[in-house]
């Protein structure tokens, strides 16, 4: 008789056997934790394992936020070039006393550190601007996102494409288009018309670093504002146009009210990051020209680590100032908006 021929088993296709493969590797990892995690769960009960899962979060806070924020706050209080803590001796107040040692405020030429307070007024002139603009045109432009136009997911992600872009990238994209012999310049020439200093003149330069702040980050309060706009019941607009409340009206006493809390989250926010300002005007112009866009951030990083004789101290003390003045601006924005609320 003639033998027939063994049949071959048809193999598994590839993303199947990977697939088991996938099963048994987190099989055998869930068990694993569970050999670990399951003793430590008796020993400390089910509410306490919270803090065993927190841990990591907590250590990496401590190292890297709360322990340099410490370290800064007592760098403040002491003197000399020395880096490390041990080698610094203390000098109380004395850092303080340097920044605010002042004939008149308003003038920093009477000031012992002038740099700190033209810092301080560009930082003040920088966030009053910037701010502004930045949640006007995040609204503006959140409203019409919001409203049935062609193409809105593709404009919706347009206007956020600059958030992902780094803070250098945008600077240094707009210094080719702003320069003597940038694209701006070239389309004014073309036009017929005489070369712009943008970046050389004081009042030009700190103009041109508002604008390039507002571009590259109002995609991120948009989203914000979007959201809030879409949190909104249609039934409240559909009871106000049977009420005969028009388009201006619905704005004012339907949409700002209810708004108005994401409005404050996104004020806050950015004030928060106008005040950290650094890296897009540092690349733009470098605190230029002369002091004209220096805002307290390159203050502080020249004075600790970008001059001659690096005063680690002083660095500290004014980041000490900057950061109780962000608290209290922000206490008395949220206090305000309490207050503010329907009862």
């Amino acid at each position: 008789m003639a033998t027939r021929a063994p049949v071959s088993k048809p193999s598994k296709p590839l993303s199947e056997r990977l697939s088991g493969a996938f099963t048994w590797v987190f099989e055998l990892l869930m068990n694993t934790l569970g050999l670990v995690l399951e003793p430590l769960q008796r020993l400390v009960g089910v509410k306490r394992m919270a803090y065993f899962f927190l841990l990591p979060n907590l250590l990496i806070f401590g190292v890297f936020i709360l322990f340099p924020m410490l370290l800064n706050f007592y760098y403040a209080f002491t003197g000399g070039t020395a880096l490390f803590p041990q080698d610094r001796p203390l000098v109380g107040a004395e850092n303080f006393a340097t920044l605010f040692d002042c004939g008149n405020f308003l003038n920093p030429n009477t000031c012992t550190e002038d740099r700190f307070w033209r810092g301080v007024y560009n930082t003040g002139l920088f966030i009053l601007f910037q701010v502004a603009g930045t949640v006007v045109f995040a609204l503006v432009t959140a409203l019409a996102l919001n409203r049935k136009i062609r193409f809105r997911g593709f404009f919706r992600s347009v206007y956020f494409y600059p958030v992902l872009l780094s803070p250098v990238v945008v600077a240094l994209v707009w210094k080719w288009i702003l320069q003597r012999d940038g694209l701006l310049n070239a389309l004014l020439v073309g036009l017929g018309g005489e070369p712009v200093a943008f970046l050389l003149s004081g009042s030009w330069a700190l103009f041109w670093a508002i604008v390039v702040s507002i571009w590259a980050h109002m995609g991120f309060y948009t989203l914000i504002l979007l959201a809030g706009l879409q949190s909104i019941p249609k039934e409240i607009y559909d009871a106000g146009s049977i009420d005969g409340a028009g388009t201006y009206r619905s704005f004012r006493h339907l949409t700002l009210p209810l708004l108005m809390p994401t409005m404050l989250v996104v004020l806050v926010l950015a004030l928060i990051r106008a005040v950290q300002t650094f890296d897009e005007v540092f690349v733009l112009t470098g605190g230029g020209p002369g002091s004209a866009t220096l805002l307290i951030v390159q203050y502080i990083y020249t004075t600790g680590f970008a001059s001659q004789i690096q005063r680690f101290g002083l660095a500290a003390a004014a980041s000490v100032v900057l950061g109780a003045t962000l608290l209290v601006l922000t206490l008395l924005q949220l206090r305000l908006g309490r207050s503010e609320r329907p009862l």
